[in-house]
C-alpha cells in the first residue's frame, strides 16, 4: 500500500479500481476526452513507471483474430498472451459477449490489468453496409460521408470496437489500382474535405473531443503517404514523385484528416525516393509529429515492418523492427517482430528505452482518452449491440447515402426514368442478382443475405403487373457467350432492358489491380447482342435500354457510351444498392452524384486527371507536334465532376467581390443557377481557380469548393462561396506555401470544364502562407 500511495492520483485511483476497493466512478473526475490532455499525460508516465521492458512491449503488440462458425476469436495462446501483458490490442476480434471476457482477462488476470483495444477495418459500415469510399465521394455530401461514418462507429462500437483503419485517404489518378475504391479520386482538395468529415464522424466530433464517447471510435489515417502513386497501378508497387507533387497533390487529404484530430496514422507498404515508408523518419516524424503537430498513435500496416526486408533496407526482422520504432511506428500489427526482438536490442543498447516508452505513452494516453481505464467494458454492451445491429434509422440513412452517390452518364432521349408498368422487364447481366458484390469489398461484418442486389430493388420497385425476365447472359470475367441465347430471348420479348455490368466487388480493392480497366470478359459483345436483339424484335426501333454499372474503379467504357441509351454509374452501394438503385431507375429519386474521377477512353490514357499542369505544347487537334495521341482524343470519357441530372440546369451571372485583392483578404464567388427542366433536382455546383502566371507550372485548374443544392423546377438561386488565401495559394521554387501576386481565373459550372469565369487580381507583396516544409531524407 506504500507504494500505491506514491503514485500519481489518476493512477492510484485506476489501481484501487482494479483490485476492487473503488468503484469505477471514483475515476470519473480523472479521465478526459482529449489525446493531448495534461491528465491523459500524466497517467500515462504513472502508469509507465510500472511496467517491465517486455510488459511495454506488449502494448505494442497488436495480433490478428481468426474467423470461426461462432465468430472471430483471438489466435490461439491469445488469453495466455494477455495474462502475461504480451499484447495491448487485437484486430479482427469483436462480439459484445466475447470482447468483455477478453477485457475481463485483462484488467482481471493480468498484472497491470491495462485494458485492450479492440479493432477491424470498418471502411464503409459494420453489419450495416454504406456505400463504398468512391461512390461515397461521388455524393459531393460531407455532411452525409461524416453520418455514415457517425452510425457506423455507433454499430461497430455496440459488438466491442474501439478503432477502425479507416479512412483511407490515398489519392489516386491511376484506375488500374484497386485500392482506388476505397480513396475519394483523384482530386486532392475533395480528398480533404472527405477525409476531414469521416474522421469526425468517426470519432465523434472535431478534434477528437468525443473519444470519451462509448461510441466514438478511434480513425486511422491511411496510407501514410502516395499508397495512390504506386507505378503500373500495381498494388505494394514502388512511388516515384517529386517532392511537389508530394505536397501539393498526395499530402492535402493526410494534412486535413490529422488537423480533423484523427487519432492514428499508417504508413504505407511503398517507398518513397528509396525510403519504405514505415521507416521514413522524415515522413512520420518530421512531416507527421513535426511539421503537422500529430500527438497521436503510428500503427504499421499489416506485416509491413517485416517487409522492409524485401525492400532491401535490413537483412534481418530485428533489424527492420529497429528502423520502424526509431522512425516512429508505435504498433507492430501483426509481424509480432517487436515482441520477438525489441527487448533484446535494447538490452544490447542498439535502440533507447526512450523509443519504447515514447510509443507505450502514446498507446496508455489514447486507451485513456477512450475511458477504458474509467469503464474497461463499456464497448461491450449486449444490449446496446442488439439496438443498433441493423438498426432500422441506421438502413434508411444508408439508403439515402446510396442514392446520393449514383451518377447518371448518359440519357439520350429521356431514357430514364423507366416506367413501373411495363408488361415485361428484362433485367439482364452477371451482377444483377449478386447480392455480395453490391456491398462491395471491405464489407466488415456485412452478409450477403442481409443486402438487397439490384434484381431484387427493381422486383420490389414495379408494379404486380410488370413480369420480370432475369438472365444472367454472361460471366464477369470470361469469354464465355453460351449465356447469349438467353439474353437475346429476353431482349426481344421485353418492353425495357436493364443490363447491370461491371465488375465484381473482389475485382477492385487491395491486391486487385487490373492491366486493363474496359468491361471484362464477353460483356461489351452481351450489350451489342441485346440491343441488336431488342431492336430486330422491335422493326428496328429502340426500345427503352439502360446499362447500369457496378464496379470500384473509373471503367473505360466507349463502347458502352456509343451504343447503350443510358447510362447509370452506381459503383458498389452497400445494404440497400438494389433498393437505392430502383429508386433512380424509376424516378423516386433524382440523381445527383458526380465523378470523383476521371473516366478515360482506354486504360492507355492512364493516368489521366483534369488538374494536370499545362505543357509548353498543349494538345490542338490540327497541329500535329503537340501533346495528344494519334490513334484516340486526349480528352476524357467523362471528366472530373461529371453528372447528369432527370432535370437540366443553367449556370450564369459568375461575379466576384471585388476585381482586386490584397494580403490575407477572402473573395466572395457567387454565380446564379437556374433549374431549367420540369421536375425538382440536386445540382453540385463547383468552382475551380487558376493562377494565370506564376513562378512555379500550375495546374489548369483545381476545385477549390463545390455545395450541393436542391432546386424546384424554374427555381433560380444565387450560390456563393467564400474563398480565402489558401485557395489561391502555390508551393514556389523554395516549397513556400504562397500566393503570388498577380492576376486568377474563377470558373464556376456543373463539371471540371466549366467555361462560365471571370478574373481577379492579387495586389502587394507575395504572401507567405507556410515556410518551406523539411526536405526529405
Amino acid at each position: 500500500m506504500r507504494d500505491v500511495l506514491k503514485m500519481s492520483k489518476a493512477t492510484r485511483g485506476f489501481l484501487l479500481v482494479i483490485l476492487g476497493a473503488l468503484p469505477a466512478s471514483a475515476l470519473s473526475q480523472t479521465v478526459e476526452s482529449p489525446l493531448t490532455s495534461a491528465r491523459a499525460s500524466q497517467f500515462a508516465d504513472s502508469v509507465l513507471k510500472l511496467m517491465t521492458l517486455e510488459e511495454k512491449i506488449g502494448q505494442l503488440n497488436q495480433l490478428p483474430g481468426y474467423g470461426t462458425q461462432t465468430g472471430p476469436r483471438a489466435p490461439q495462446g491469445g488469453e495466455k498472451l494477455i495474462r502475461a501483458g504480451a499484447v495491448g490490442s487485437f484486430l479482427n476480434v469483436f462480439g459484445a459477449d466475447y470482447t468483455r471476457e477478453l477485457q475481463r482477462i485483462a484488467v482481471q488476470e493480468s498484472r497491470l490489468k491495462i485494458p485492450l483495444l479492440f479493432a477491424h477495418d470498418i471502411i464503409h459500415g459494420f453489419r450495416t453496409i454504406y456505400p463504398v469510399p468512391i461512390a461515397e465521394a461521388a455524393s459531393f455530401d460531407t455532411t452525409r460521408a461524416e453520418f455514415s461514418a457517425r452510425q457506423s462507429a455507433v454499430e461497430a462500437t455496440a459488438h466491442g470496437l474501439h478503432w477502425t483503419f479507416a479512412p483511407m485517404v490515398d489519392i489516386a489518378r491511376d484506375a488500374r489500382w484497386g485500392r482506388i475504391v476505397e480513396g475519394a479520386g483523384e482530386d486532392p482538395y475533395l480528398g480533404g474535405v472527405m477525409a476531414a468529415a469521416r474522421v469526425r464522424g468517426f470519432q465523434g466530433g472535431d478534434g477528437a473531443l468525443r473519444l470519451g464517447a462509448p461510441d466514438a471510435m478511434l480513425a486511422t489515417v491511411k496510407h501514410f503517404a502516395a499508397y495512390g502513386g504506386a507505378e503500373g497501378g500495381r498494388d505494394y508497387n514502388s512511388v516515384e514523385l517529386t517532392e511537389r507533387t508530394l505536397w501539393e497533390t498526395y499530402l492535402p487529404p493526410y494534412e486535413a484528416a490529422v488537423k480533423a484530430g484523427a487519432a492514428i496514422v499508417m504508413p504505407s507498404f511503398n517507398d518513397i525516393g528509396g525510403i519504405p515508408a514505415h521507416s521514413s523518419e522524415w515522413l512520420l516524424a518530421d512531416v507527421l509529429r513535426g511539421r503537422w503537430g500529430f500527438k497521436g498513435l503510428v500503427v504499421s500496416d499489416w506485416g509491413a515492418i517485416g517487409e522492409m526486408m524485401n525492400h532491401g533496407v535490413a537483412a534481418t526482422k530485428g533489424d527492420v523492427g529497429i528502423l520502424a520504432l526509431r522512425a516512429g511506428v508505435d504498433i507492430d500489427m501483426s509481424d509480432g517482430i517487436y515482441a520477438d526482438s525489441l527487448a533484446a536490442a535494447v538490452r544490447a543498447g542498439r535502440v533507447p528505452v526512450a523509443f519504447v516508452d515514447s510509443s507505450v505513452h502514446r498507446l496508455l494516453r489514447v486507451k485513456y482518452a477512450l475511458g477504458l481505464f474509467q469503464d474497461p467494458y463499456r464497448f461491450s454492451d449486449v444490449a446496446r449491440e442488439r439496438r443498433f445491429t441493423l438498426a432500422p434509422e441506421h438502413l434508411g440513412a444508408a439508403r439515402a447515402a446510396a442514392r446520393a452517390g449514383i451518377v447518371l452518364l448518359k440519357n439520350e432521349n429521356k431514357t430514364l426514368p423507366l416506367r413501373k408498368d411495363y408488361r415485361t422487364l428484362a433485367v439482364i447481366g452477371p451482377l444483377a442478382d449478386d447480392a455480395r458484390s453490391a456491398m462491395g469489398n471491405w464489407a466488415a461484418d456485412g452478409r450477403p443475405a442481409e443486402a438487397i442486389s439490384a434484381l431484387s430493388g427493381i422486383r420490389s420497385a414495379v408494379g404486380s403487373g410488370t413480369r420480370i425476365a432475369y438472365t444472367r447472359g454472361a460471366p464477369v470475367d470470361t469469354a464465355d457467350t453460351t449465356g447469349f441465347a438467353l439474353a437475346r430471348a429476353a431482349a426481344a420479348e421485353a418492353d425495357a432492358i436493364v443490363l447491370v455490368l461491371g465488375e465484381r466487388e473482389d475485382m477492385s480493392a487491395e491486391a486487385e489491380s487490373r492491366a486493363s480497366i474496359e468491361l471484362p470478359g464477353s460483356q461489351v459483345e452481351l450489350v451489342r447482342a441485346v440491343i441488336r436483339a431488342a431492336r430486330l424484335s422491335n422493326g428496328g426501333q429502340a426500345k427503352p435500354i439502360v446499362a447500369v454499372l457496378m464496379n470500384g474503379r473509373p471503367l473505360a467504357i466507349p463502347e458502352l457510351a456509343a451504343e447503350a441509351p443510358a447510362i447509370v454509374e452506381s459503383w458498389f452501394l452497400g445494404s440497400q444498392h438494389g433498393s437505392a438503385l430502383a429508386d433512380v431507375l424509376f424516378g423516386d429519386y433524382n440523381p445527383g452524384g458526380k465523378l470523383p474521377a476521371t473516366f478515360p477512353r482506354a486504360t492507355g490514357q492512364i493516368p489521366t486527371y483534369y488538374n494536370h499542369r499545362n505543357t509548353g505544347r498543349p494538345p490542338v487537334a490540327t497541329e500535329k507536334y503537340t501533346s495528344k495521341y494519334n490513334d484516340l482524343p486526349w480528352t476524357p470519357l467523362f471528366p472530373f465532376g461529371y453528372g447528369l441530372s432527370y432535370t437540366t440546369f443553367e449556370y450564369s451571372n459568375l461575379r466576384l467581390s471585388s476585381p482586386k485583392i490584397g494580403a490575407r483578404d477572402s473573395l466572395e464567388v457567387t454565380v446564379d443557377v437556374r433549374n431549367t427542366g420540369d421536375r425538382a433536382g440536386e445540382e453540385v455546383v463547383q468552382v475551380y481557380v487558376r493562377d494565370d502566371v506564376a513562378s512555379v507550372a500550375e495546374p489548369v485548374r483545381a476545385l477549390k469548393a463545390f455545395r450541393r443544392v436542391t432546386l424546384a423546377p424554374a427555381e433560380t438561386r444565387s450560390i456563393a462561396f467564400k474563398l480565402g488565401p489558401e485557395s489561391f495559394s502555390l508551393y514556389d521554387r523554395q516549397l513556400r506555401r504562397v500566393v503570388e501576386p498577380g492576376t486568377f481565373t474563377v470558373y464556376a459550372g456543373t463539371d471540371s470544364n466549366a467555361v462560365l469565369s471571370s478574373r481577379f487580381e492579387f495586389t502587394g507583396d507575395t504572401l507567405v502562407l507556410a515556410p518551406p516544409p523539411p526536405r526529405f531524407h
